[in-house]
């Protein structure tokens, strides 16, 4: 068996050179050249038609149909107005020929007009016009820019720094600057005065309200994006909190019925002389079954449980207990009276138990709300199940304006009560301005019979 052996040879250093790290300065120069060709050469002439204002602010919303219509072109308008005072400037740029004066105009309203559909290609048009404008035309002390070339390229760099990113913006203002000055070395040597520079000037000071307005609206709509992931969380708290809370009353009831289940069969074979014993094993079985359940129960309320929480010593409240709660309700200044018609049963006491919040949030809603109204709750027993219609007047006090019921967490709360017991439940505003809350929660009759 022959051994080979492998030979590894170690390059130069020099091999390794284009792999080495660039400075920080190399690095940011190249992405600067990066940017300027993606920004003003690869996607010069793309397609960016300037879209229509919105007309939901607080003027344009007030306006008809079709003025409102008309006042969501009013940014082109806008574009076409100064287009038409550069064309203009730039008929009045001191051409004789005819010829030469139209092609001034021209080539002063093109690249403003060309914004609207192409802004960095706009620019590079202007830039392209104003040495074609300072040849066909002659002004004293303008020079390298014209009247209309000097306008026209002031509103394109404008119009590009709002439909653009700020470094974009940035660019032209750059390339406008060295376009004056080699203008102004090279050929202004006949001229008496420059323009390059007010121009940079006036379009930096444009150039800096355009990046506050971007800015702003960045943050605005930061802002805007933040309270509403807020207020969604706030509100998914919310739910989540409600239903923690109807979790805590329903144990209760739940737990006193599979504590009745547990004891009732563990007592039943003992009301039977000389039971089977599959009878006493189904018994065994049940009850165990009874008690595992409690004690899966009382597991799950513990993690939802707050730590503060204690677990009240009173049972939980029913239809039977309004009375102590309106009487609780009339001490506190609402004038509140109560209806109930059908025939007056026990029902299942997860139906006592929502029907009795729904009926305390309600209240609660209206002493918050309508201060010095009055209050009625209509209690209705039908076959198929339980009626609930809490209606309140409309405030008595001056200070309060317009109702704001909804706007805290009781609703949720009832809300997810019905949802619960898949009942149904309407809210709104009266005709006289006060506010009502129906419900209706199905009870099958069975369940009700049983509960009785």
């Amino acid at each position: 068996m022959t051994e080979t052996t492998q030979t590894y040879t170690t390059p130069s250093d020099g091999a390794f050179d284009a792999y080495k790290p660039r400075s920080p300065e190399v690095r940011l120069a190249l992405d600067a050249l990066r940017g300027l060709r993606q920004d003003l050469l690869l996607d010069a002439f793309a397609y960016r038609p300037l879209p229509r204002r919105g007309v939901d602010g607080p003027i344009t919303r007030r306006l008809g149909g079709r003025a409102r219509d008309y006042a969501s072109w009013s940014p082109h308008a806008l574009v076409v107005a100064a287009g038409l005072v550069a064309m203009v400037a730039g008929f009045n740029s001191g051409a004789s020929w005819g010829p030469a004066v139209l092609m001034c105009g021209l080539l002063s309203l093109a690249p403003v007009l060309l914004t609207l559909v192409r802004p960095v290609g706009a620019f590079w048009l202007s830039l392209a016009a104003a040495p074609v404008l300072a040849v066909l035309g002659h002004s004293e002390g303008n020079w390298p820019w014209l009247p209309g070339s000097y306008i026209a390229h002031l509103v394109v760099l404008t119009v590009v720094a709002i439909r653009t990113r700020p470094r974009t913006a940035a660019w032209t203002w750059i390339l406008t600057g060295l376009y004056g000055f080699l203008a102004e070395t090279g050929f202004g040597g006949g001229h008496w005065t420059t323009n390059t520079g007010p121009l940079l000037v006036v379009s930096a000071l444009a150039l800096l309200v355009v990046t506050v307005w971007h800015i702003r609206r960045h943050a605005e709509e930061e802002v805007t994006a933040h309270q509403s992931e807020t207020a969604q969380e706030r509100s998914r708290r919310t739910l989540l909190e409600e239903r923690t809370t109807i979790a805590r009353e329903l144990h209760d009831v739940v737990a006193h019925h599979m504590s009745v289940v547990a004891i009732q069969a563990e007592a039943a074979p003992y009301r039977v002389e000389n039971p089977p014993p599959e009878l006493e094993q189904a018994f065994v079985t049940i009850r165990e079954n009874a008690v595992a359940a409690l004690t899966e129960l009382r597991r799950v309320l513990g993690v939802v449980r707050a730590a503060d929480y204690e677990a009240p010593d009173a049972p939980q409240p029913t239809l039977a207990d309004l009375g102590a709660l309106l009487a609780n309700v009339r001490e506190a200044g609402l004038s509140v009276e109560k209806t109930v018609t059908g025939a007056v049963r026990e029902l299942p006491q997860g139906v006592e138990l929502s029907a009795y919040r729904i009926v305390q949030e309600a209240l609660s809603n209206t002493l918050r709300h309508a201060p010095g109204a009055t209050a009625r709750v209509e209690i209705g027993y039908v076959l198929g199940g339980l009626g609930l219609r809490i209606v309140n007047g409309p405030a008595q006090t001056t200070t309060l304006v317009k109702s704001t019921h909804g706007a805290g967490h009781g609703i949720t709360g009832m809300r997810e009560r019905v949802t619960m017991l898949d009942g149904e439940m309407t809210t709104g505003e009266t005709d006289d301005g006060g506010y009502e809350v129906t419900v209706f929660l199905p009870v099958p009759l069975r369940a009700a019979e049983e509960s009785g």
